[in-house]
This record gives structure tokens, C-alpha cells and sequence, in this order.
């Protein structure tokens, strides 16, 4: 019982956070979002890596904002970011990868 109750003790909380969370974003935060998303984007890009999607997230997390859509403006540039640095990443743990003889 107390393996149950913990994880959804924990699910309750995070929820309940999230909530609150999301009910006070700013115009400024998902500009601040936005423009780190762009950032972490452009990085990943410098060396070649850009993910397909990061650019097309970007984008439409600009035209939600500019639509009063903060919650999901906030959301979708929060993920490009993710991507951005996930794919920077990708690229530094395979830069030197190739066929070892």
C-alpha cells in the first residue's frame, strides 16, 4: 500500500505545482523562453546538428504568445530548448565516433 501511496502523493504534488506554476507566466518569461530555445538552437546548428523539429516549435511558440497562449507558448519553447541542448549534446558525445578498426 505505501508504494502506492507515495508515487501518487508525489503525482498529487507535482500537479498541484505545475498548476500554480503555469497560472502565473508572464509575457516576459516566454520571451525569455523563446529567446533561450533560440539560443540552445543556433548552438546546436553552429556544429550541424539542429534537430528537425526545434525550428518549427520555436515558431509556433512565438505565435502562441503573440495569440495570448502563454501556458502553451511556455510549454513548446521549453521543449525546443530540450531539443536544442539535447542535440548540442548528441553532437559532442559523437564527434569522434566512426568505424574502429
Amino acid at each position: 500500500m505505501q508504494r502506492f501511496l507515495t508515487p501518487l502523493a508525489l503525482a498529487i504534488a507535482l500537479a498541484f505545482t505545475s498548476a500554480c506554476a503555469t497560472a502565473s507566466i508572464k509575457p516576459g518569461d516566454v520571451e525569455a523562453a523563446i529567446a533561450a530555445a533560440k539560443a540552445a538552437n543556433k548552438k546546436a546548428a553552429s556544429v550541424g546538428y539542429e534537430w528537425r523539429d526545434a525550428g518549427k516549435m520555436i515558431k509556433k511558440a512565438e505565435a502562441l504568445a503573440k495569440k495570448g497562449e502563454l501556458e502553451k507558448a511556455m510549454k513548446l519553447a521549453e521543449m525546443a530548448k530540450f531539443q536544442g541542448e539535447m542535440a548540442y549534446k548528441q553532437y559532442e558525445e559523437q564527434k569522434n565516433a566512426g568505424p574502429r578498426f
